[in-house]
């Protein structure tokens, strides 16, 4: 082995690339499909158009080795369980009768039968959709799409790798399926489950795959010795097989730890590690196990969650240490690019200097390129490329537009008694209860009403000038007014002014504060069809005015019922945005719940007696290794508190989280210090109700009943069978009735139907009470 030969054969390559097209065609062609406007061969061409598209783009940015089989209508993770056959009992009749209207039924649900639970990917903003098992789950090999797009790619000239959830982390990221134990592990299922996976690369190696890549991020986390294991056999099985092509186990996200010795004396041809942010230290730990000799080396030392400029000097030290450790190197971003928007070209609005920091797929692919190219020719081959990007760092670093000396010192000054209500909560709650007088089990919803077709036009018509901003009020101004009248009528207790005029819950915001900037075709995918555009948080956060407060005062003006003020909360601040990356993620939460701050004592003033404050990304932002939570957690909780705590007694904190798992995060809720927590809980079946009772979690909750991202329309007896579940772990007195997540995304025919069926479920169970 020697640096010289290993450099020699380096290529660039990638995970995955975003899927949606640049103008978000795949979004269109589904959504058509849906209504019926769009038909099933048009859609599947838009599909074929669009990879055909990606791989094009990335073989023009000098990408060696294109991936296959990332692409997908609605989620990777559900594609793996289609392709080894872990179709839930309770669809395979629709998946019999119509495999892509099946597929979505998994996806969404339908009117009779419930979809699949939804979470989120790691710690990411990406949701995936959790594989059902049990004991009498029978996998079966279902190559289809896997060698379908192998063969597209191969048929087009280009050189492909296909991409697999791997069967470990598949069996890792699944649940036990409705009817089954809750203590059952679906990795003992994992001999099951490798001879399918060995017919899947059969079939790839029989359609011309060379390589095959199976993504194991799941062991990145804190693993066990007995799951340790189960990778270790899994890998040994898998590399024995004879029939097979050459294997590429990748990893992205973190460090490997514990994983990395297990997967380096596994008989696989090549590893794929992340070496950026936490994930660094993979390149001492992978020193330390003697490198990976006779071994690919896929390098991710390009951020592929993040949008900014790579450091290419230090990229390339990194990958001069691991030309030692290895007999090949070559080099990709972190992860799959599906977490970036598709090209930063696209912004014609930004700060030209600004634009010089910023990185999406299309210019981290040529970034790999660039590396890849300097590491087969020599530094002096990309002596230009380099000297722009240390000018393009240094602007960055120097620039003003980063640095907000008042803003700083304000940080600076923040106490821990700033961070704490004055008055404990049973003091809180009796004093609120004083002043809201709402009935046992209260009804609200989470914020937002149904983003009609008008609303959307309305805003755009704004944005293109076709209105003046005085038009544009009073479109929003007649929304609000309905929207207030139809929860009177409908009878909730707690109303909100529906949301009208916010574009996104993050962005909203974010082009109201200083230091953040937007884009206008960053979308990024958050599941399924539902895409978000993250804003850039490029410098210190200051609020220059009142973001809600007139909207709210609105509102409340037009009932006498409590409405709520709403926020987003600045742990999701910071996860659904892309933040900067040059201070300590704690710096810049204190900075945003600063911000918030002003906006809330100002909405108590305003007359609020109740102030939402959401934090859906607190799980989701959890670092993935145990001994790196407290720290996290500890500054997450602090600027929660902190934007939250300059309020009165009996003016009532909410927060709302939704689409995670809990349970590794009970004491940092209970450290939130919200009076009120809503989360979701429909398709978990209200696990969370049991998991914070099991906690001794002391303040009030609204577990959803209703899976706001199903078509779905519960029933009374529905969301009357989820609150009786919800009722056995938390006492009425402390229990509210709402929806799992806001209703932006619903129609109004649903809207209307489910919110009925919620409220006269609280009416029944209240009557019950009573007797």
């Amino acid at each position: 082995m020697t640096t010289k030969s290993a450099a020699a054969a380096t290529l660039a390559t990638a995970y995955g690339y975003p899927r949606q097209g640049r103008g978000r065609e795949l979004k269109k062609a589904i959504e058509g499909y849906w209504k019926g406007a769009v038909t099933a061969e048009t859609l599947l061409a838009t599909a074929a158009d669009l990879r055909r598209g990606n791989w094009q783009q990335l073989a023009d940015s000098g990408i060696g080795e294109v991936p296959t089989g990332d692409f997908s209508l609605y989620d990777h993770v559900l594609d793996t369980t289609v392709a080894v056959g872990a179709i839930p009992v309770r669809h395979r009749a629709a998946v019999e009768a119509d495999p892509l209207d099946g597929y979505f039924a998994m996806a969404r649900g339908t009117q009779d039968v419930a979809p699949l639970e939804m979470t989120k990917w790691f710690d990411t903003n990406y949701h995936y959709l959790v594989p059902e098992l049990g004991p009498d789950t029978a996998f079966a090999a279902n190559p289809a799409k896997s060698v379908g797009e192998l063969t597209e790619a191969l048929t087009l000239g280009h050189t492909a790798r296909p991409v697999l959830v791997g069967p470990v982390t598949y069996l890792l990221l699944a649940k036990p399926a409705p009817g089954v134990a809750e203590d059952f592990q679906p990795l003992t299922l994992l001999d099951r489950l490798l001879p399918v996976y060995a017919e899947l690369l059969a079939a790839l190696k029989a359609a011309g795959a060379e390589w095959v890549q199976l993504d194991e991020p799941a062991l990145v986390q804190d693993r066990t010795p007995a799951e340790l294991n189960a990778a270790a056999r899994a890998y040994r099985d898998l590399g024995a097989l004879t029939d097979r092509p050459k294997l590429l186990v990748a990893s992205y996200f973190d460090r490997l730890g514990d994983a990395l010795p297990v997967l380096a004396k596994a008989p696989v041809e090549g590893l794929a590690l992340d070496f950026t942010g936490p994930a660094a230290a993979n390149l001492a730990d992978l020193a330390a196990v003697g490198g990976l000799p006779g071994k690919r080396l896929v390098a991710g030392v390009i951020d592929g969650r993040n949008i900014w400029i790579n450091d290419l000097e230090k990229s390339l030290a990194t990958l001069a240490t691991l030309l030692g450790l290895t007999d090949r190197v070559d080099v990709a971003p972190s992860c799959s690019l599906l977490h970036v928007p598709i090209d930063a070209t696209l912004e014609r609005d930004i700060d030209p200097q600004i634009a010089r920091w910023l990185a999406f797929a299309k210019q981290k692919t040529a970034e790999a390129a660039l590396l890849a190219r300097g590491l087969r020719e020599g530094t002096g081959a990309i002596t230009a490329e380099l000297a722009a990007n240390r000018a393009d760092l240094a602007s960055r670093a120097t620039s003003p537009i980063t640095r907000a000396p008042a803003v700083r010192t304000r940080a600076a000054a923040v106490t821990a008694d700033d961070a704490r209500r004055a008055q404990p909560y049973p003091v809180r709650a009796q004093a609120q209860r004083a002043r809201l007088r709402l009935p046992l089990l209260p009804t609200t919803t989470i914020g937002s009403f149904p983003q009609t077709t008008e609303l959307r036009v309305a805003r755009a018509d704004l944005t293109a000038g076709r209105v003046d901003a005085a038009a544009y009020r009073e479109r929003m101004e007649a929304e609000v007014r309905d929207v207030i009248a139809y929860q009177e009528k409908a009878g909730l207790d707690v109303l909100v002014h529906g949301e009208p005029e916010r574009n996104d819950m993050v962005q909203y915001f974010a082009e109201q504060l200083t230091g953040y900037l937007a884009t206008r075709h960053g979308w990024v995918q958050s599941y399924g069809t539902r895409y978000v555009r993250p804003p850039v948080l490029a410098g210190d956060i200051s609020r220059p005015h009142p973001m809600t407060v007139d909207w709210f005062g609105y509102a409340q003006g037009l009932t006498d019922r409590p409405v709520k003020g709403m926020l987003t909360g600045p742990v999701t601040m910071l996860a659904w945005s892309f933040v900067r990356d040059d201070q300590p993620l704690a710096d810049t939460a204190r900075q945003v719940a600063l911000a918030l701050r002003d906006e809330v004592t100002d909405l108590e003033a305003a007359g609020a007696a109740v102030v939402q404050v959401d934090e859906p990304a607190l799980r989701e932002t959890l670092p993935l290794r145990a001994a790196d939570r407290p720290a996290y957690l500890d500054w997450a909780t602090e600027a929660f508190r902190l934007a939250t705590s300059g309020v009165r007694a009996d003016t009532q904190v909410h927060t709302h989280m939704c689409y995670a798992e809990f349970g590794a995060i009970m004491k940092a809720i209970d450290d939130l210090d919200a009076d009120v927590i809503s989360l979701e809980a429909t398709r978990s079946h209200m696990e969370v109700a049991g998991e914070l009772a099991e906690a001794g979690y002391p303040r009030e909750v609204g577990p959803g009943v209703w899976d706001i991202h199903s078509p779905r329309v519960p029933s009374t007896e529905e969301a009357v069978s989820l609150l009786r579940a919800g009722l056995a772990a938390i006492p009425a007195e402390r229990l509210w009735v709402n929806p799992d997540c806001g209703l932006k995304t619903r129609g109004w025919p649903e809207t209307r139907a489910s919110l009925d069926s919620l409220v006269a479920a609280a009416r029944r169970l209240r009557e019950e009470l009573a007797d």
